[in-house]
């Protein structure tokens, strides 16, 4: 409650006058509550880790899902459900497992699985797992069990997920950071729980492998493409906003291209619907199935031109034509028949390592990434009981810091008591985004694992591509100066009274 007074809580405890006038001064801070009220955080902005000018860009790449297609929440009971099933058909797991259903609020993107230990977990940007947050089934894993598991709670650099997020090559850790890899967690969670509540003895790393097999075989044996062209309307968010974006784009004379790992027919009946018939006519250079990561990687696979049937053609391309679809390639090639190289192209996708990491490592292209989890975060970060939550943790935090020079036994008690509340308003801001495992952007204190890749890889961030209609296309996006921790003062050297400020709040301000 914010009516009580400093000396109504702490002063019968027998604090000295010293503590509760220094506590005094310090808690002031929650007055500015309704100020960060009226400088609230755009959940439509562009949000820049480089600075980057839209002036500069002449051509304009797109992925294909969750890019310039969003899909409706169907679709990840689609994938679960038809995984499931082949697990239960082809790879002869026991028929109950049947009875588990996709839980959409379970599992966030970012997260890191221990295919050995067959346990879900968010790790943050330095390598240490959030406890709290490590799940082994659909149960949590008490602290106590990890520290000793891991010994300690941070997950070593060798055993961490490869550049591409998988466990390959001694790494045990695999990230998941693909949107449609939110069903594949959950049901290596739910196989899990079967196993261990009916006391199963199994080996983790074929869960791993088969649960892995079974969603991929969803998407190559195109039983999730077949169910969407099938009910295009269940499946795929009508957005005129995507057609809108392109248009803006091709208006101001810019070249646009698609490189999508989907097949022809999927990505031209779903352009149909969310762009129209006409869909081709925007676009320069349309590639499908292209296998990312490997488009980028891989010089020896050729360009195959695609008919309007489906047919693959043996000609040998010497030209990418406006109005053709082709399949496979590799950007080297690309890049030979095109020329667009270098600073004035800007690429979007959805994945952080298979979009845009070699984009912007070996290429030197700019890359925007789609995050839609970021709607919805801003949205709970801008309500009046996140940030009176976030204030007040963050006053708790410099009391701690301030305050812990007082050594005498009452002083130290509230310190105590301090630490306990501050745990407790941890778990209670992890809640206010997932029950499991809170933001995608950060842990308790540190950013998460993911968002250092996100900061790393990607120019900007918004999202939806909607977001683009909001800014002029000579827009410069500059990054927002972040004090470094060596620029700011500690707590215990900050300005008495009138003059203290929570970093949060000053934050929540700049980013307005």
């Amino acid at each position: 409650s914010s009516k009580w007074t400093v000396r109504e809580r702490w002063g019968g405890k027998r604090a000295s006058e010293g503590f509760l006038e220094e506590v005094e001064m310090s808690v002031k801070g929650r007055d500015l509550v309704p100020s960060i009220m009226s400088n609230l955080l755009n959940p439509d902005a562009i949000f820049s880790n480089n600075e980057m000018s839209l002036s500069d860009i002449e051509i304009y790449g797109f992925d294909y899902d969750y890019t310039l297609v969003f899909y409706s929440k169907h679709l990840h009971t689609l994938i679960f459900n038809a995984a499931r099933d082949l697990l239960i058909n082809e790879h002869r797991y026991p028929a109950e497992i049947r009875s588990y259903e996709y839980d959409p609020n379970f599992a966030i993107r970012g997260l890191h699985y221990d295919v050995h230990r067959a346990m879900l977990m968010k790790i943050d940007a330095f390598h240490y797992i959030q406890l709290g947050t490590v799940y082994r089934g659909l149960s949590v894993v008490p602290d106590e069990e990890v520290i000793e598991m891991y010994e300690g709670s941070h997950v070593p650099l060798e055993q961490m997920s490869d550049f591409y997020g998988k466990s390959s090559q001694g790494n045990t850790m695999k990230q998941f950071m693909d949107i449609f890899s939110l069903p594949e967690m959950t049901l290596l969670s739910c196989v899990n729980e079967y196993f261990l509540k009916n006391n199963l003895d199994y080996e983790p790393v074929h869960l791993y492998k088969d649960v892995k097999d079974s969603i991929r075989d969803v998407h190559i044996k195109g039983i999730m493409y077949r169910a969407i062209e099938a009910d295009i309307e269940k499946y795929i968010c009508y957005a005129e906003q995507t057609r809108a974006v392109l248009a803006k784009l091709a208006d101001h004379g810019k070249k646009m291209f698609l490189i999508t790992n989907s097949p022809s027919s999927f990505v031209d009946k779903g352009m149909r619907y969310i762009v129209g018939k006409d869909w081709r006519d925007l676009f320069d250079v349309v590639i499908v199935q292209a296998e990312k990561p490997n488009f980028f990687n891989d010089r020896r696979r050729p360009f195959r031109k695609v008919t309007e049937r489906g047919v693959l053609l043996w000609d040998k391309i010497h030209k990418l034509e406006k109005g053709q679809i082709y399949k496979q390639g590799n950007l080297y090639e690309f890049l030979k028949l095109t020329g667009w190289r270098g600073s004035r192209v800007l690429y979007f996708g959805d994945h952080i390592y298979s979009d845009l990491a070699d984009l912007t490592l070996k290429h030197g292209w700019r890359t925007g990434a789609i995050i839609p989890e970021l709607r919805s975060e801003i949205k709970i970060m801008n309500t009046e009981q996140y940030i009176q939550t976030m204030t007040w943790l963050q006053t708790l935090t410099g009391l701690l810091e301030q305050m812990q020079i007082h050594r005498d036994d009452t002083s130290q008690m509230i310190l105590q008591e301090w630490k306990k509340e501050r745990k407790e308003m941890r778990e209670m801001t992890k809640n206010f985004f997932n029950s499991q495992f809170g933001s995608l952007f950060r842990t308790d204190q540190n950013p998460t694992y993911f968002l250092r890749r996100l900061s790393r890889f990607a120019d900007i961030y918004m999202a939806s591509l909607s977001c683009l209609l909001s800014y002029d296309l000579s827009h410069t996006f500059y990054p927002r100066r972040t004090p470094l921790q060596h620029e700011l003062p500690a707590w215990s050297d900050r300005p008495p009274a009138g003059n203290f400020r929570i970093p949060f709040t000053q934050g929540v301000a700049q980013a307005k």
